[in-house]
């Protein structure tokens, strides 16, 4: 009976993690967009705001931020390419999603570098 007890609070617990985690799927093609495309703006502007910090505060020097923002450009005109139809697809979210990871990752690998500014 014990075993039994723990399996079904183990189950129990796994699936209220679950749904804790899941975010709610958009209902229409419309939605979808909207959701991509905040997602997609919101993890822009904090990029932007971390190229920022990190020049305030000496840890990317005047060269590494413009390559930086010279990515972000690059994001940008991807988004704008992508919403052209008035719709971002699943596969153009990933693709823009890709290239914001490895901008984040490019931005953190400059601030720690040890230039200075």
């Amino acid at each position: 009976m014990l075993k039994l007890a723990a399996i079904f609070i183990t189950v129990f617990s796994t699936n209220v993690y679950a749904e804790e985690i899941v975010a709610p799927m958009p209902g229409t093609a419309q939605e979808a967009t909207e959701q991509r495309e905040g997602v997609v703006n919101q993890r822009q502007e904090n990029q932007e705001k971390r190229i920022e910090e990190g020049v305030k505060s000496g840890a990317l020097t005047e060269k590494e931020a413009k390559r930086m923002e010279k990515r972000e450009q690059h994001i940008q005109k991807m988004e704008n390419k992508a919403m052209a139809d008035g719709k971002m697809t699943g596969k153009e979210f990933r693709k823009i999603e890709r290239a914001q990871n490895r901008t984040s990752k490019a931005i953190y690998r400059s601030k720690h570098n040890g230039r200075r500014q």
